[in-house]
């Protein structure tokens, strides 16, 4: 207490609060496909493939020097993918049978981790997923799902 006055403990966890004012429902209706891609790829919305290549180049730096970094299609951003708000991203990765590493791909434009539908893609393989593009704005996407 401050000042002579009284002291009242306060629950102040985040969970706390979302129950105080409650409850909190999470809802994304068909924002992605819950197993395979065929469900989403046979409801009959427009339809964006994402075909992308996991390949690891040696990147200049300032100093002159090289770095091994991992490119999405050779390239650093990947490439721009442009979709209308309702469409299907149909979205695969490749890793040639040449490559060093296993890579994933994490799309924040699908509001979830691709890591349980396409995971990491192991070398000389093709992985998966697919979502609808609910949320519109601008988003990247990222290596992810590695796990060596």
């Amino acid at each position: 207490p401050l000042n002579g006055g009284s002291t009242m403990e306060v629950e102040t966890s985040p969970l706390a609060k979302v129950a105080a004012m409650g409850g909190l429902e999470l809802m994304m209706p068909e924002a992605y496909a819950a197993g395979p891609c065929s469900d989403l790829l046979d409801s009959g919305r427009p339809v964006v493939n994402f075909d992308l290549t996991g390949v690891s180049v040696d990147l200049p730096t300032v100093t002159g020097s090289t770095y091994s970094a991992m490119t999405f299609s050779g390239q650093v951003p990947g490439p721009t993918l442009r979709v209308t708000q309702g469409d299907v991203v149909h979205m695969t990765l490749t890793i040639p049978g040449d490559e060093v590493t296993q890579h994933g791909n994490d799309m924040h434009a699908s509001q979830m981790s691709s890591k349980p539908y396409m995971g990491a893609v192991k070398i000389g393989e093709t992985g998966e997923y697919c979502f609808v593009a609910e949320v519109p704005g601008v988003f990247k996407y990222h290596c992810s799902g590695v796990d060596l």
